[in-house]
C-alpha cells in the first residue's frame, strides 16, 4: 500500500518505467528483476516521516518536482579539480551523472583487477551471482527504485590475493543545468585475500538541482580487506540518497570512513554491514560538519549474525547555523552471535543556538556471551576553552579550528590514509572559517 503524499516524481517514474519497457526495453536477464523491484517500489512508495527511520528526514520537497531522468549529454566537459587530494597516488575513475567516463578515467594495469560500466556486465556470471542479492533484502524502497531504474555505475572485481599498490579514487560528478534525477548502481567484489582502498568523492560542476539515488553492494570474500572512504563536498543544489550494503565472509575486514561537509543541502546515508561469517571485523567512522540549512542524516546498521566477530563505530557531528545533523546507529547481536565484541559511540557539538542534532544509538542483544557497549554525548561549543585560547594570543577563527579539530580527532586519527586525513582536516577548517 502506498502511504506517501502524492508526488510529481512518483507519477513521472511510473510513466517512465512503463515507456522503457514498451518502447526501448531493458536487456535480459535484468528485465524480470527490474519489474519485480518496481512492483515493490510501487507497493511501498517514497518513505515519509511517519516511518520511524525517516522521522527527521522529509523527502517531500525533493520529490514534489519534475526531473530529467537520464543524462542527455554524457560526453560533456567537466572539472574534477575539486576532488583532487594532495599527495594521493590513485587510479582515478570518473562518473558523470552516474555514467562511467572512460575518457576521464585511468586504466588499472595491475593484473587481477577488472573495472567496467555496470551496464556492460549484466550477463557476467559472477555479476549475476551477487547483483541485487543483498541491498534488495532491506525494506528501503529507494533500493527497489534503484534496482528497477538504475542507469550507470561501476562494477569492480579484484581477484584472489591481489593487493593494489595504489588507491582507487572514484569521482562522482553531478553536472546539469536542468533538474536531474540520477540513479547509480555499483557492485564491488573482492576475492580471497584481496586488499584494496577505495575513496569516493562527491562533487558538482553546475549550480543546478539534482537528486542522486545511489546503491552500492560490497562483497568481501574470506580474508579480504577494504578501506572505504566517502567524501561529500558537493554544492547546495545536489541532494543525495546513498545506500551501501556490505556482505562479509570469514576473517574479512571492512573499514568505512564517512565524511560530509558544508555544501549539499540534503544527504541521507544508509550504511548496512552484515557480519555473516565467523571472525569478521568491521569499523565505521564518521565526521559530519553542517552549515546553513543543511540536513545530513547518517543511518547505520551493524548486524552480528555469527560468533567471534568484532565491530567498532564512532561518529561525530558538528552542527552550525540552522543546519540539522541526524545519527541513528543500530547494532544487532543475533542469537548465534556469541563471543561478539561491539562498540558504538556518537558525540555531538552544537555551534550556535539554532542548529539541531537528533541522535539515536541502538543496541539489541539476543545472545548472552557478548561484550557490547554504546554511548552518546551532546554539548555546545566550549566558550571557556575559546576564551582561554584567545587570551594566549590565538585569533578567534584559529581557536575555533583548534577546538573542533580536537573534538574530531578521536575519529580522524583512525583514518588509514594520511593524505585523506590531511584533506579532511583542511575541509573542516574551510567549513568553519567560511561560516563563522
Amino acid at each position: 500500500m502506498i502511504t506517501q503524499v502524492s508526488s510529481s516524481l512518483y507519477h513521472q517514474l511510473v510513466t517512465f518505467f512503463e515507456e522503457r519497457l514498451t518502447l526501448k526495453g531493458y536487456q535480459e536477464p535484468q528485465v524480470s528483476l527490474r519489474q519485480e523491484a518496481f512492483v515493490r517500489f510501487k507497493e511501498l512508495g517514497f518513505p515519509s516521516v511517519k516511518t520511524e527511520d525517516w522521522k527527521y528526514t522529509n523527502l517531500q520537497s525533493l520529490i514534489n518536482q519534475h526531473y530529467l531522468l537520464n543524462d542527455a549529454i554524457p560526453g560533456k566537459d567537466v572539472d574534477i579539480n575539486k576532488a583532487v587530494i594532495k599527495g594521493l597516488e590513485a587510479y582515478r575513475l570518473v562518473l558523470v551523472n552516474g555514467r562511467y567516463r572512460k575518457d576521464l578515467s585511468d586504466v588499472i594495469t595491475e593484473p587481477g583487477v577488472f573495472v567496467s560500466p555496470i551496464e556492460e556486465v549484466t550477463t557476467n556470471e559472477l555479476f549475476s551471482a551477487h547483483f541485487a542479492k543483498y541491498a534488495d533484502k532491506t525494506e528501503n524502497p529507494l533500493v527497489a527504485l534503484n534496482t528497477a531504474l538504475h542507469e550507470g555505475g561501476l562494477y569492480i572485481h579484484v581477484g584472489k590475493k591481489v593487493v593494489l599498490k595504489k588507491s582507487i579514487h572514484i569521482v562522482h560528478v553531478v553536472s546539469s543545468s536542468e533538474a536531474i534525477f540520477n540513479q547509480t548502481r555499483n557492485l564491488f567484489i573482492f576475492d580471497v585475500n584481496a586488499e584494496v582502498e577505495i575513496i569516493e568523492s562527491f562533487i558538482t560542476n553546475d549550480k543546478g538541482i539534482s537528486l542522486n539515488n545511489t546503491v552500492s553492494e560490497v562483497v568481501l570474500n574470506e580474508n579480504a580487506r577494504l578501506q572505504h572512504y566517502y567524501l561529500q563536498t558537493a554544492d547546495e543544489g545536489a541532494r543525495y540518497l546513498n545506500h551501501t550494503e556490505v556482505k562479509q565472509a570469514k576473517h574479512s575486514l571492512y573499514n568505512n570512513y564517512n565524511c560530509s561537509f558544508p555544501g549539499s543541502s540534503f544527504v541521507r546515508n544508509n550504511i548496512n554491514v552484515r557480519l555473516d561469517d565467523t571472525s569478521v571485523e568491521s569499523h565505521l567512522y564518521g565526521v559530519t560538519l553542517t552549515a546553513k540549512d543543511q540536513l545530513i542524516d547518517n543511518h547505520t546498521v551493524v548486524d552480528h549474525r555469527m560468533p567471534f566477530c568484532e565491530s567498532y563505530e564512532w561518529y561525530k557531528n558538528i552542527a552550525q547555523d540552522t543546519s540539522t545533523a541526524v545519527f541513528n546507529g543500530k547494532i544487532f547481536v543475533q542469537p548465534d552471535a556469541q563471543k561478539t565484541n561491539a562498540f558504538q559511540q556518537n558525540n555531538n557539538m552544537l555551534i550556535g543556538d539554532k542548529a539541531t542534532i537528533f541522535t539515536k544509538p541502538q543496541l539489541e542483544i539476543f545472545a548472552d556471551d557478548v561484550k557490547c557497549s554504546h554511548g552518546c554525548t551532546m554539548g555546545q561549543f566550549d566558550d571557556d576553552a575559546l576564551f582561554y585560547l584567545k587570551a594566549r594570543g590565538i585569533g578567534e577563527a584559529s581557536a575555533r579550528i583548534l577546538l573542533v579539530h580536537a573534538f574530531a580527532f578521536d575519529v580522524t586519527e583512525r583514518f588509514n590514509n594520511e593524505y585523506v586525513r590531511a584533506y579532511v582536516d583542511r575541509l573542516i577548517e574551510q567549513g568553519l572559517v567560511v561560516e563563522q
